[in-house]
């Protein structure tokens, strides 16, 4: 009995080809692509190959022209099964012969027998291919060269994406385990629960206090990016009114546009707009929406906020007079650390992730952030960068 390497993607066919030929008593190896073929046919020393020519990363008449090429599986029955493929081109690549799927159960292993006993069918004007075929074999060596090496650097960036998430959670965890009892213990100072203490040590300590806040913000959107990610973060619903979620987290950023001289322009509809979803979540997520805003916003510039209602959802767009999103990085802004200036000497701060965890949390909360036209508010035409969120008003609990 016989060793078949069979190459194909489809684990259906797999299957069935194994059930066909194993009834028979022949061993199969399996392979699921042109370049994982190659590599067991090179180890295995196959007595018969099997190949469907529509397979990822190597097709199979990529496939046949190397293994013709190859001294040592030079002999080795090459056969093609397919759907789709062309008989003549199958045999002039190097195949010994051409089986059309579907395949026919009844025949398949008496089919299968007679190449190995031999059987080879010949394309027309079989001579004058010889050439070409060698010629093709060169060129089919160097892509699967090129191949190999884009399939090996792609598995290093899918490695490397994971190192990052778990360098980042990890960062997190370790910077905040510290971070409770610093916060604690300054509190504790500002508070006097330790003793007097005087103007210049409070305002130090209120210097420091700031600082920890920034930290402290800033490793809460380390957290979120990679949960956001990795979809380990559960919302919790709770019922809020948005209108008031809006205007609370404006009066938690006064000190940062007030540090900038930004006005906030402001149009909140009056009354109460009742909805269900994650308050806390969505009120940071829209902090970092303004929070971007005022970072872009020339000093003594201008914010507009203003409020939607609609049928299912609440809208809040969000404007500046800054100079806007640069073109370049339009289609990117919302992924995690793109940055429009990401050296060291730029004159924003943060780590690039806000925008990208208020979009990932606005979809979650059955809305979305996205990029729109600047526009009016309160009678001041703004023509910088305009973000919109939406949320649904009754937001379905589920995870993120």
């Amino acid at each position: 009995m016989a060793r078949v390497l069979h190459i194909e993607d489809d684990p259906r066919n797999r299957l069935l080809v194994r059930k066909l030929l194993a009834a028979e008593g022949h061993e199969i190896i399996d392979a699921e692509d042109g370049l994982q073929g190659l590599r067991l046919a090179r180890s295995v020393a196959p007595e018969l190959i099997l190949i469907d020519l529509n397979i990822p990363s190597l097709d199979g008449y990529e496939v046949a022209l190397r293994l013709r090429s190859d001294d040592a599986l030079a002999r080795v029955p090459i056969v093609a099964i397919t759907a789709e493929g062309d008989r003549e081109t199958s045999l002039v690549v190097g195949c010994d012969g051409f089986i059309q799927k579907p395949i026919d159960a009844r025949n398949f292993a008496a089919t299968v027998k007679s190449y190995l006993s031999g059987y080879k069918e010949k394309p027309s004007n079989a001579g004058s291919n010889d050439r070409m075929r060698v010629q093709s074999g060169r060129m089919v060596l160097h892509l699967e060269e090129k191949v190999a090496e884009l399939m090996a650097a792609n598995e290093r960036l899918r490695e490397v994406e994971h190192l990052r998430r778990e360098f980042y959670r990890s960062v997190s965890h370790e910077l905040a385990t510290p971070m409770t009892p610093i916060v604690g213990y300054l509190r504790m100072l500002l508070d006097e629960e330790l003793g007097p203490v005087s103007k210049a040590q409070t305002k130090a300590l209120h210097a420091m206090d700031d600082c920890v806040k920034r930290l402290r913000n800033t490793l809460d959107s380390l957290v979120d990016v990679t949960g956001l990610e990795t979809g380990k973060i559960t919302f919790f619903h709770r019922n809020y009114d948005f209108g008031a979620l809006v205007s609370r987290t404006l009066e938690g950023l006064s000190e940062v546009f007030s540090e900038r001289r930004v006005t906030v322009l402001r149009e909140i509809p009056a009354g109460l707009m009742p909805g269900m979803g994650d308050a806390e979540r969505l009120q940071r997520a829209l902090a970092h929406v303004l929070d971007n805003a005022a970072k872009f916003t020339p000093e003594g510039g201008v914010v507009g906020v203003c409020v939607r209602v609609l049928d299912r959802t609440y809208e809040v767009t969000v404007i500046d007079s800054g100079a806007g999103v640069p073109s370049e990085i339009a289609d990117r802004i919302f992924e995690p650390f793109v940055q429009g200036d990401g050296s060291a000497t730029r004159p924003h701060g943060g780590v690039g992730v806000g925008l990208a965890i208020a979009r990932k949390v606005a979809r979650g909360l059955g809305g979305d952030l996205v990029l729109s036209a600047p526009t009016e508010v309160q009678g001041q035409q703004l023509r910088g960068s305009a973000f919109t969120l939406t949320v649904a008003k009754w937001a379905a609990p589920k995870p993120a």
